[in-house]
């Protein structure tokens, strides 16, 4: 295949995959732009009471007592796990009708981790603050409310992007050796000009969509991924005793952590599912331990320990595809390097949209437009005042 033959292919696959994601990428930009600051507006606009300032080498307080706040605010529900948030000083208590309910049954209290005062609950919301818009952002960005076909389908729309994006850098290089970087020309067409810009702002951020596009990629197959690590390695690891009663804890909760510490120095504890056959064991806490580090902060191992006896039973290594995952969390909102970064991501987030307008702007302008002329390529070339 010729060279402009080549061109005239990949120009192809630019504008048509780019044409059936650009919608849905437009979407993901702009739910994905509050997501960057999430903390920052939930500080900012609170639907309630907010913990008490983190103070450092304040303990957190034993999580038994967050447990016995929370049955004694449901004693006829079960505690199916506690999380500790990552950005506030704040422990999240899962609830559900009983042990084994399914997932679509929890609520959640969300607690001071200093005091245990209950700061918010599910079942009984404050309304108002931040909590409400963001969450309508996160459930949009991430599934468009569809659950796991909404996840598969993004990660469709991911995929083409992706080959939106590598079939634009291929249409780059020829005018970047026709001309020196950044060059926008602007002789007398508006579609010249846009053009210009399409390409320079989409070559200045090519490396970040990248990034984000193929972390993105990776969020939408969590749940798929998560899952087929339960019917494989989490069935075998639990053949033994998947079918047995789920046994009434004897040792406590804050025991268990310590032992899975223990077990795994230089760790965090970041949640703990009680006894179950809903995404746990029937004979085990599962402490799911983090790294220490902004990015291994992400990077999750669970730990069992035998709920009757205290002892860690197994550390379980999560599969490569797994960690790829956890990994690319942080990575995909930019949320592990403060607010600098988050400012950063915010702006390029934001030349994202331009270029996605830009792509828009220029198909239709060649589609429903005057007639104008272009190089054996396709490009644009200068043609006289509009």
């Amino acid at each position: 295949m010729s060279g402009t033959r080549a061109l005239g292919a990949w120009r192809f696959v630019h504008t048509w995959t780019s044409l059936v994601c650009t919608a849905f990428l437009l979407m993901l930009c702009l739910t994905g732009l509050p997501l960057i600051f999430q903390d920052e507006l939930e500080d900012a606009f609170p639907g309630g009471p907010v913990p008490a300032a983190a103070v450092a080498g304040k303990p957190v307080l034993p999580l038994d007592r967050f447990a016995q706040a929370a049955r004694g605010r449901y004693p006829q529900d079960a505690l199916r796990s506690l999380f500790l948030d990552d950005d506030a000083p704040q422990v999240f208590a899962v609830l559900a009708p009983s042990i084994d309910a399914p997932n679509a049954a929890n609520h959640v209290l969300t607690m001071d981790a200093h005091t245990g005062v209950v700061l918010r609950d599910s079942l009984h919301p404050a309304g108002g603050g931040a909590d409400a818009f963001l969450t309508f952002a996160r459930i949009l960005h991430a599934e468009l409310f569809l659950g796991l076909p909404g996840d598969l389908f993004l990660a469709v729309m991911a995929l083409l992007f992706l080959a939106a994006l590598a079939s634009g850098v291929v249409l780059y290089a020829p005018f970047a050796r026709r001309a020196p970087f950044g060059t926008v020309r602007n002789a007398g067409s508006n579609r010249l000009l846009w053009l210009d810009l399409h390409n320079v702002l989409g070559i200045v951020v090519a490396a970040w969509l990248l990034v984000v596009g193929f972390t993105g990629l990776m969020n939408t197959l969590s749940t798929p991924l998560f899952g087929l690590w339960e019917i494989t390695d989490v069935a075998k690891m639990l053949a033994g005793y998947d079918k047995l009663p789920v046994v009434t804890p004897t040792t406590s909760i804050q025991s268990a952590v310590d032992a899975a510490l223990h077990a795994m120095p230089g760790s965090a504890v970041s949640s703990i599912t009680m006894p179950t056959h809903v995404d746990g064991s029937p004979l085990h806490y599962v402490v799911w331990t983090k790294g220490a580090s902004p990015l291994t902060a992400r990077l999750m191992t669970p730990v069992l320990v035998d709920a009757r006896t205290g002892r860690v039973a197994r550390v379980v290594a999560l599969p490569a595809y797994l960690r790829a995952v956890e990994i690319s969390r942080p990575l995909h909102f930019g949320d592990y390097g403060g607010l600098p970064l988050k400012i950063l991501w915010a702006l390029f987030d934001m030349v994202a949209i331009a270029v996605l307008g830009s792509g828009l702007y220029l198909w239709a302008a060649k589609r429903f437009g005057r007639s104008v002329r272009t190089d054996a390529t396709g490009e644009l070339v200068p043609a006289p005042a509009e």
